[in-house]
């Protein structure tokens, strides 16, 4: 994957000149682009060397421009660059901004700035030290990877998300003992190899656990995550298929995507009220997982979040979520009932498909739409009811099912997809109330 990575940031460079030429105006040596009143720093078209003063004020042609970031690949490949200055008015710098800027050898990033990109200043292999200024919230992935002289880093306490191998291949992460490595108050990644039957209790005052943090981690047996915590990264227990149990902390508001997908001997878990986004694939074939209590401030689920969770029995899905990501609850075989709560508008496709068990389902009368595929070879279906709310049903949306022997059709649909009901050879009644112009010989 990583030779991929590179090979594709290669032809990047290779291309640059060729695309990013392009810029509103330049002062001192310096190209902008602008929106508004203000400015960003972007790519000349060739490259900057020596020392650079980014600005926190520039003025072109009559009009003074506030400078507030650092567009992306704007010092791209800058191997000529020595030093950087970063006015104050800057909040972010953006994706590839450094990258390649083999001989600058230390960075101060001012107070100013919220977010630092990925890959931002990867592969400056001459840079030794950095400074973060204490109002950056969000480290982007691979943001340092492969600096291998960085040994003095500071990090403020103010990072509460750092993405994945932000910090890889760096004196810094090399130089870390044995253990959980901390970036600030944020848990980074495990350092050197994880005894068996390992339980973890993250330090109270931890803001968040970086993508990837834990990833492979098949030694890790149960986790503790502190109320101090607000953000599970992306992949943080990918394939920790070891972890039977985690406690989650009440004031983690996201689970990002994939967080604990393939954890197979997780057997529950509870989602408290504090969350408010379930990430896509964040539980993506945890086959062990039987229970899982989802808080009432949740209000998004992301794509393929519980998808081959086989042996979850019942899941209540509250009020609060409005929205269920395609394929959501795919392949969960042992789902017997599920409610459609009357906050959701929308069954997006494969939401409930190959859900073989399942044999009762209501849908709220909010919901207005059915899509493709969306309850496709629930095979212990008997009946649906469609309310009336739903305007539309999408293709093969109950191809297959084969118990399914009657079918209620709400009076505001106006569209029924191809083979919607296809393969449905039980099925002895269908009611259309408002339906025009069906094709049978496509529908049924």
């Amino acid at each position: 994957m990583k030779q991929f990575f590179r090979f594709s940031l290669l032809l990047l460079a290779l291309l640059l000149p060729a695309t990013a030429s392009a810029y509103d105006f330049e002062v001192d040596g310096i190209c902008y682009n602008i929106n508004g009143n203000e400015a960003t720093v972007t790519n000349n078209g060739s490259v900057y060397s020596g020392s650079v003063v980014i600005p926190a004020t520039v003025t072109y042609d009559g009009t003074t421009y506030s400078v507030t970031s650092i567009g992306e690949e704007a010092f791209f490949d800058c191997t000529g660059l020595r030093s950087v200055t970063i006015g104050n008015s800057v909040t972010s710098i953006g994706t590839l901004a450094f990258y390649g800027c083999t001989r600058l050898r230390s960075v101060t990033i001012p107070n100013s700035v919220t977010s630092i990109g990925g890959e931002a200043f990867s592969n400056c292999t001459g840079l030794t030290s950095v400074t973060i200024g204490n109002s950056v919230t969000s480290i982007g992935e691979r943001a340092f990877m492969d600096c291998t002289r960085l040994r003095n880093l500071t990090i403020p306490n103010s990072v509460t998300y750092i993405g994945r191998e932000a910090f890889d291949n760096t004196e810094w992460f090399d130089n870390q003992p044995d253990g959980l490595v901390y970036a600030g108050l944020v848990a980074y990644k495990y350092q050197g190899t994880m005894p068996e039957g390992t339980h973890i209790i993250l330090t109270d005052g931890t803001k968040g656990i970086a993508d990837a943090a834990f990833e492979w981690c098949s030694r890790l047996t149960s986790v503790t995550i502190p109320n101090s915590v607000t953000t599970i990264g992306e992949r943080a227990f990918y394939e920790c298929d070891g972890l039977t149990s985690v406690t989650i902390g009440n004031s983690v508001t996201s689970i990002g995507g994939g967080a604990f997908s393939h954890c197979r001997g997780l057997t529950s878990v509870e989602i408290p009220n504090s969350v408010t986004s379930i990430g896509g694939e964040a539980f993506y074939s945890c086959s062990g997982l039987t229970s899982v209590t989802i808080g009432n401030s949740v209000t998004s689920i992301g794509e393929c979040a519980f998808m081959g969770c086989t042996r979850l029995r019942s899941v209540t899905i509250p009020n609060s979520v409005t929205s269920i990501g395609s394929g959501a609850f795919s392949g969960c075989s042992g789902l017997t009932s599920v409610n459609i709560p009357n906050s959701v508008t929308s069954i997006e496709s494969n939401t409930f498909y190959n859900c073989s068990g399942l044999t009762s389902v209501e849908i709220s009368n909010s919901v207005i739409s059915i899509g493709g595929e969306a309850f496709s070879n629930c095979s212990g279906l008997t009946s649906v009811e469609i309310p009336n709310s739903v305007t539309s049903i999408g293709d093969h949306a109950f191809y297959w099912c084969r118990g399914l022997t009657s079918v209620t059709i709400g009076n505001s649909v106006t569209s029924i997809g191809e083979y919607a009901f296809g393969g449905c050879t039980s099925l002895d009644t269908l009611n259309f109330n408002a339906v025009e112009c069906v094709d049978f010989g496509s529908t049924w």
